[in-house]
């Protein structure tokens, strides 16, 4: 027979859940700065390009932008995740808490 602890199974869940609230909240908030970081960027390359101060090939500049968002996608492979949570119940409520930390965030 299964002994299954109640306390315990919260206890996880909402340990999970909190964890995955603040990792998604931390991913969305490092995803807007990122953001902001590569189109102040690209506007201050369009406007020494406008000045005549820069020369911008911007054939190449966006087929290494697709790149790096093809090798950040494979990055984020979560099959390291996977091997990390041991039990449903944390997996649950760290999902649980990623999405509406990242939501909220």
């Amino acid at each position: 027979m299964i002994d299954l602890d109640p306390t315990t199974l919260g206890l996880e869940f909402g340990g999970g859940a909190a964890i995955g609230g603040l990792i998604g909240f931390a991913t969305k908030k490092l995803a807007k700065l990122l953001a902001v970081i590569v189109g102040v960027q690209l506007m201050l390359f369009r406007y020494l390009e406008s000045q005549g101060i820069l020369i911008v090939d911007w054939n190449r500049l966006s087929a290494g932008l697709l790149k790096t968002q093809t090798r950040a996608q494979d990055a984020a492979d979560i099959s390291w995740l996977q091997s990390m949570i041991s039990t449903l119940s944390i997996g649950a409520g760290f999902t649980g808490g990623f999405l509406v930390g990242f939501k909220r965030g």
